[in-house]
């Protein structure tokens, strides 16, 4: 039995002291409203109507039920309203996770206009560059970059990325520049630290496709903010996404190296539980997610 749906009945009948009229208040036949409440006195072992050819009475067991019915029916109702207004007003706790360097870089400093915007928010940052099972970790919405692979989240690209190569210039003026990717095997490169200890690769475009080229790092880091770092002290040779050294390569901190054989790189994207995708604040985040990289993105394209 449906027993939520009983307890409607029964309150509706209760509050009329009518089947005729609770059946037309809900819009069910007599007989539906009939069978919900006996139902559901069999179901609590009782009965908790009176019923003559005259009229309809609520037992004194059945008064008690009542009570609990409609605490149980508002508290429904309340949810349900509050269901609703999520998803129509961005408000209540917000738990997103981001990669370090985004979450640093772009989004903190921009955080407070998103909770200008939208007050009833608040918000909870997560900086992580390791793969993270969002439903498990009850994250609503996260940033990504690479391909999304699980069935269950909903993926929204937001911005495209190149492979670049590059070190500090006092780097090249010590060990000299590598004219192809082959080179790179007689030098220092600082690579991410992977998850499965899998020796790092770096792609390069070759003719129409890609190759893989495994690479001997002599320094490695499990966050892409650390490799920067090293690569601005002069410790070696990295390879990232334009969107995190366009700064220091417009500024000639770092020095682009093999553009020729540079490929793309991996996109970036807002992704979320299904579970959460029609909740308003998760909704308003990812547009926010999504202005913030492609204004980025645009000044990143522009600079010389």
């Amino acid at each position: 039995m449906d027993q939520l749906l009983g307890m409607r009945v029964f309150a509706r009948v209760a509050e009329f002291g009518s089947f005729a009229r609770a059946a037309d208040v809900m819009d069910l036949s007599r007989a539906m409203v009939s069978a919900h409440v006996a139902q559901l006195e069999k179901h609590v072992g009782t009965r908790l109507l009176h019923r003559t050819t005259r009229k309809v009475s609520v037992s004194p067991e059945g008064a008690v039920y009542l009570a609990h019915c409609q605490r149980i029916l508002a508290s429904v109702a309340a949810a349900d309203d509050e269901m609703r207004s999520a998803r129509d007003r961005p408000q209540g706790r917000l738990r997103v996770d981001v990669p370090v360097a985004f979450g640093k870089y772009l989004l903190t400093p921009s955080l407070f206009r998103f909770t200008q915007r939208y007050p009833l928010v608040s918000v909870e940052v997560r900086y992580n560059d390791r793969f993270v099972d969002l439903a498990a970790e009850g994250v609503d919405v996260a940033v990504r970059a690479g391909p999304i692979k699980t069935p269950d989240l909903i993926a929204k690209r937001i911005a495209t990325s190149r492979l670049v190569t590059c070190a500090a210039p006092a780097y090249f003026a010590a060990a000299g520049m590598p004219r192809t990717p082959a080179d790179l095997k007689q030098h220092r490169c600082i690579g991410y630290l992977r998850s499965d200890g899998a020796r790092p690769s770096w792609t390069f475009r070759q003719g129409n496709g890609e190759m893989k080229l495994r690479i001997q790092c002599a320094l490695a880091f499990n966050t892409m903010e650390p490799i920067t770092l090293s690569a601005l002290e002069g410790q070696g040779i990295l390879q990232s996404s334009d969107l995190l050294v366009s700064g220091h390569l417009a500024d000639g901190h770092l020095v682009e190296i093999l553009r020729d054989f540079s490929a793309e790189g991996p996109a970036l994207s807002v992704v979320y539980p299904r579970a959460t995708q029609h909740l308003a604040k998760v909704r308003v985040f990812a547009e926010f997610a999504a202005e913030l990289l492609r204004d980025y993105q645009s000044r990143v394209r522009r600079a010389p």
